[in-house]
């Protein structure tokens, strides 16, 4: 990912035309490759590999909705059944009191001929009675029985609607692990010595690459101090080095990029998306030099990758597939800009930045190294 500022800041516009083209083949494996051409397939077959990621959380989180809403309509379908029964059963002990109270003599007779007619007319009154409850029995009966048929037909399709995501996230799952399976066919193919050149070429990119960005001044060389909310997010995510990535996870013994700063900001009392494309999304854009650790650092064009901002320069993401999560230059990645999840928090008065142990910047930022991917078991 050499080659200037482009590499560094890609604007809102860009994401905005970004095509997807089908992929091309890999090109065959060749010792005399030179090591730019197979970090670049490295680079594409990674970032294609977190865009079907990303999509397969987005479908989790539709498919995890639903389950959800179909649980409701059955939980609501199972009630309105109840009150149906029970109509029922009103309705017919009203309809025997009513027709063991009736004699088929109109009331006007039977008051004539009535040696009581005090007693006749409170008779009369208590079957009246019986008919105005057996006429609200009936109107419940068949309000129930419009609610259960309603409610039958929204389970039906809500269900139908459950199957059709969970087919959905079945192929998105397929296409992670064909993307992670071409990961692991091009890195079984590279010699020793290249894997070398390839982690030393693509940390001489990083690292010119933040050189770059810090002389542009698009970011500013002092921290901000976060929110309280920032800070817990902040901590949160700093407790969590060291765990290994893993595509679909949130925690709480591995993560991928979006499940991190997800879970991070819903320990610190905010809930925001699940995947880096909402986070985007939806949640409001901050200048790059405006950064205050907390804040979520989003790449590429499509905002496939994302990562929490720890101020100075350095964010704690979930690199790739393969790796564990560690502190890395912002700009380890094209950067596509950056949300925060509490514009509205005001900052601490003091902050004191949490510890990070000297371990936490080691290992490849995208994992261009010889650690293989692993695909995990379907669920």
């Amino acid at each position: 990912m050499s080659g200037g500022f482009m590499r560094l800041v890609c604007t809102a516009a860009v994401a905005a035309q970004a095509v997807l083209v089908p992929v091309p083949a890999l090109a065959a494996p060749d010792p005399e490759r030179p090591v730019a051409e197979l970090l670049t397939d490295l680079q594409r077959l990674y970032q294609e590999t977190e865009r079907a990621t990303e999509a397969y959380n987005a479908a989790e989180e539709r498919l995890q909705r639903q389950r959800a809403e179909v649980t409701r309509l059955d939980d609501e379908l199972a009630r309105a059944r109840n009150s149906l029964r029970t109509s029922r059963t009103d309705a017919g002990r009203l309809a025997r009191e009513q027709y063991q109270n009736t004699t088929g003599i109109s009331p006007y007779i039977r008051l004539l001929l009535a040696r009581d007619p005090q007693h006749a007319l409170d008779e009369g009154h208590l079957i009246g009675q019986l008919a105005r409850r057996r006429a609200e029995a009936v109107g419940r009966l068949a309000d129930d029985e419009r609610k259960q048929t309603d409610l039958a037909r929204k389970a039906r399709k809500a269900l139908d609607t459950q199957l059709t995501l969970a087919e959905g996230q079945k192929k998105q799952r397929d296409e992670v692990r064909a993307r992670l399976s071409d990961v692991e066919r091009l890195l079984a193919a590279l010699t020793p010595a290249q894997l070398t050149a390839v982690a030393d070429l693509e940390r001489t990119d990083t690292a010119a690459a933040q050189r770059e960005l810090t002389a542009s001044g698009a970011l500013s060389t002092t921290t901000l101090p976060p929110s309280q909310e920032g800070d817990r997010a902040v901590r949160y995510a700093v407790r969590q080095l060291g765990k290994p990535y893993q595509w679909g996870a949130a925690g709480p013994t591995s993560y991928d990029c979006s499940g991190l700063t997800s879970q991070a900001w819903g320990h610190a009392g905010t809930r925001i998306p699940r995947t880096s494309q909402e986070q985007w999304a939806h949640l409001p854009h901050v200048p790059l030099n405006r950064l205050r650790p907390g804040d979520l650092v989003v790449y590429f064009p499509e905002a496939s990758h994302v990562a929490l901002y720890l101020g100075d320069g350095k964010v704690v993401q979930a690199p790739r597939p393969g790796a564990r999560i560690k502190v890395s230059p912002i700009a380890a990645n094209p950067i596509l800009g950056a949300v925060r999840p509490d514009p509205s928090a005001r900052p601490l008065a003091h902050y004191m930045p949490p510890t990070i142990p000297k371990t936490a910047a080691e290992g490849p930022d995208e994992v261009f190294g010889t650690v293989q991917p692993t695909v995990p078991t379907p669920t």
